[in-house]
């Protein structure tokens, strides 16, 4: 017989031994079921995660640097930054003049107030002062209307632009154009939506669609605007030298600052790459701890693997103990067993994935965009059998290694 006959009809045995003990095997599978459901559904969380999270700071650009009282990301205390100067608008402005070859410079503050049309109240939504040059350093457009002109600007105008969620909240049916707000104690009329951009809040980061944008002088002057800190955001003409860029900005703010050679900068340049790097950090040790766990998970499934198998072996003793007597290699009853386990922990890891899109559809309904990609499928599938394979392997050897004469005397 040829090995590759040899191998079918040991499938064939394994086969007609599952078939034989269902509801052993349906017992067995259990607990491959729970730990490829645990393992896809940590993964695919983790996915989701990741593509939301780069979806998000990819429309801020990662072309454009931000200048901040303290930076975004930092190890030690935070009251080393508080004697800080804050930015001012004068630092943008003096900014302005002194880099030529930026694209656009921007200063934003915010607040947060209650806002209001007609019986329809929002509380403590947060209120973005910036300029004309907002859509050009973070992106994202409005989806009708406009949005704010130099002139709306210049001459502190009440106007603002509002976000999907804001529009959806306040107005429901209605279309906000020309319509009347309050913000807090001030009306500002509509001119513009913005379109959707969704969260950056993996890092405690904004609800764009939540925020609603006004002119920065206006937010100066009916909200109070001496004492605000502010943020300063460059675009780069060109991508090819933002770490050039990154230490021309330094050298103008140590300038405008009127630091010193030996002065330590009293300011941080921020980047979207620095909270990429920062993102990637956290994930990497949450999706190690999530499958550390579903890997207990997966264990407690194996040792079930194992128990079953040693059952079989022993209840089987008689038929290992026929077939090699009359001529079964060892590998062939090892292969055997070690066939019925993994076959057992494949049966299970597909029912898992099949599971799991149930699950992954939930996720995606209720919590955040997400989806079970194909290599997500395959690797579930390639642990299921990896486990049976491990999990049967010493069953197996057993069985390999019954002395015929015994096997056929056990009674």
């Amino acid at each position: 017989m040829s090995k590759l006959h040899e191998r079918i009809e040991i499938l064939r045995i394994a086969i007609e031994a599952i078939r034989g003990y269902k509801s052993r095997g349906v017992l067995t599978a259990l607990g491959i079921i729970i730990g490829i459901v645990a393992v896809v559904t940590t993964m695919t969380a983790a996915n989701g995660l990741s593509n939301n999270f780069k979806e998000s700071i990819s429309a801020v650009g990662s072309d454009v640097l931000h200048v901040t009282k303290t930076p975004w990301i930092f190890n030690g205390n935070f009251f080393q930054f508080r004697n800080r100067p804050n930015l001012t608008l004068k630092d943008s402005e003096k900014l302005k003049k002194r880099l030529v070859h930026a694209t656009a410079i921007n200063p934003t503050t915010n607040t947060r107030r209650d806002i209001k049309y007609r019986s329809n109240v929002i509380e403590g939504t947060t209120i973005i002062g910036t300029t004309e040059a907002h859509i050009v350093v973070a992106g994202g457009l409005p989806e009708y209307g406009r949005f704010m002109t130099e002139s709306d600007v210049r001459n502190k105008k009440k106007i603002c632009v509002i976000g999907e969620q804001v529009k959806e909240r306040l107005f429901k049916n209605i279309d906000p154009i020309n319509k009347k707000i309050k913000i807090g104690w001030h009306k500002f009329t509509v001119v513009g939506v913005m379109e959707r951009q969704g969260s950056a809040g993996f890092f405690g980061g904004p609800d764009y669609d939540s925020q609603i944008y006004i002119p920065i002088t206006s937010l100066e002057k009916y909200y109070g605007g001496s004492n605000r800190n502010y943020t300063i955001s460059i675009k780069n003409a060109s991508m090819e030298s933002m770490e050039d860029f990154k230490y021309e900005i330094i050298g103008e703010m140590r300038k405008i600052r009127k630091q010193q050679p030996l002065d330590k900068d009293n300011f941080a340049i921020n980047s979207m790459e620095t909270l990429l790097d920062a993102y990637n950090n956290v994930m990497g040790v949450v999706v190690i701890i999530g499958l550390v766990i579903t890997g207990i998970s997966l264990f407690v499934g194996g040792i079930g693997v194992m128990n079953i198998m040693f059952v079989s072996v022993t209840e089987r003793t008689r038929e290992i103990g026929i077939r090699k007597s009359i001529g079964a290699k060892k590998r062939s009853i090892l292969s055997q067993f070690l066939y019925e386990a993994s076959i057992i922990c494949m049966i299970g890891g597909i029912i898992g994935v099949v599971l799991s899109f149930g699950v992954a559809a939930l996720i995606n309904k209720f919590v955040m965009p997400a989806s079970i990609s194909l290599p997500i499928v395959i690797i579930a599938l390639i642990i299921s059998i990896l486990t049976g394979v491990i999990s049967g392997f010493i069953p197996a050897l057993k069985a390999s290694r019954l002395n015929p004469i015994d096997a056929l005397a056990f009674d």
